[in-house]
């Protein structure tokens, strides 16, 4: 049985998600809209939302509704995209930023969401927050359109740290592992290992010491290791969870991105290319949109903080409308989930039944 409510499910009344309109490349009113298509689809939805009070009045006031469901906090400045996150975690208390932490630290939302500095808001929420007991590296983790019946995969680390050791590795197994648990409804999440190649003998030293260790602590923790997985593997029904360090983690959600956006610009290109082609278009067209919609980035906007006492999700910096309001239904299931806590039950239970495993191992070469 799962210990979570599924990413399928339906929003608990009176979610209430804390906002940093701020952020982002395309300014509040992106942001607004993306709320305003949300609150539509989800009506039980509440906003704290963070930022210049008399700009973010004059946005919300235009969506019908919409104001009475937010409570807007005013925010002095904004945590620009090129400012260092020590920097901002000393001088950045009058930030919109810091104020949409603060909110969910308090209690008084859910989760956190922000399209704002990727790295200042790592910082920012693990200086807040704090990292879950038993946890050494946060991560940032994805959902990627897979093969799946669910239509997805989980990576992770996307970006956190882009540094991660063989423990580190494991613990993204653990924490990537309850995440599909308690958000994809899979009871049992099937996790591979992201390598050069899929030969016991290929892979850093860390890489090989990692699969090892997730390996033996898998049956423990309730999850599968199918073992080594390659990029080709990453939309593939092979694997429930694919595990990796930050830099390549996103260095591949980049390129993912990019190689689904020049694939929609070319489709579009060469239907318009001759009066025939513009025929076929029309004939072809539900099958384009579903097509088009099974590809979109934005469809999954929204990296989940794994590892902190709070759950921040994480939208593209340049998201569009479409893009903010995924990341917030991805939020408002999250919450509903009661993810954070389940979580942190589970990276103990996990870590406890490791060291478990571990011992057992030890023992039995003692013996021998």
């Amino acid at each position: 049985m799962s210990d979570g409510t599924a990413l399928t499910g339906e929003t608990i009344p009176g979610t209430v998600l804390s906002i940093d309109a701020m952020g982002g490349d395309r300014g509040p009113s992106v942001v607004v809209d993306g709320m305003a298509n949300a609150s539509a689809k989800n009506p039980d939805l509440r906003f704290i939302v963070h930022g210049d009070r008399p700009e973010l009045e004059r946005q919300i006031d235009r969506k019908r509704g919409l104001l009475a469901k937010c409570e807007i906090r005013h925010a002095d400045s904004v945590v620009r995209m090129d400012e260092k996150p020590s920097h901002v975690l000393r001088h950045g208390k009058s930030t919109s930023m810091w104020s949409t932490i603060e909110a969910v630290r308090s209690g008084e939302a859910q989760v956190a969401i922000s399209c704002g500095n990727t790295g200042a808001l790592m910082l920012m929420s693990m200086t807040r927050l704090r990292k879950i007991e038993g946890v050494n590296r946060p991560a940032i983790a994805c959902l990627w359109p897979s093969r799946n019946p669910s239509g997805f995969n989980v990576m992770l680390d996307v970006g956190a740290d882009i540094r991660a050791d063989a423990e580190d590795l494991l613990q993204y197994a653990l924490m990537g592992a309850s995440y599909a648990r308690n958000g994809m409804d899979l009871a049992r999440p099937r996790v591979g290992l992201l390598n050069v190649g899929t030969e016991e003998h290929k892979g850093r030293a860390e890489i090989k010491v990692a699969a090892d260790l997730i390996g033996r602590v898998a049956p423990a923790a309730d999850f599968d290791f199918v073992g080594f997985v390659e990029g080709v593997d990453l939309p593939s029904d092979k694997v429930d969870v694919i595990v990796t360090d930050g830099f390549t983690g996103n260095v591949a959600l980049k390129t993912g991105e990019g190689t689904a956006k020049m694939i929609s610009e070319r489709m579009r290109e060469a239907f318009k290319h001759t009066p025939l082609s513009r025929i076929a278009a029309l004939l072809a067209y539900t099958s384009l949109r579903r097509l088009s919609k099974s590809i979109d980035p934005r469809r999954v906007n929204g990296g989940v903080f794994l590892g902190l006492n709070g759950t921040v999700v994480k939208s593209h910096g340049a998201s569009d409308a479409t893009g903010v309001a995924a990341a917030i239904k991805l939020s408002a299931r999250l919450s509903a989930s009661d993810f954070t806590k389940r979580l942190a039950a589970r990276i103990a239970q996990a870590e406890h039944a490791a060291a478990a495993a571990m011992q057992t191992d030890a023992d039995k070469g003692a013996a021998e």
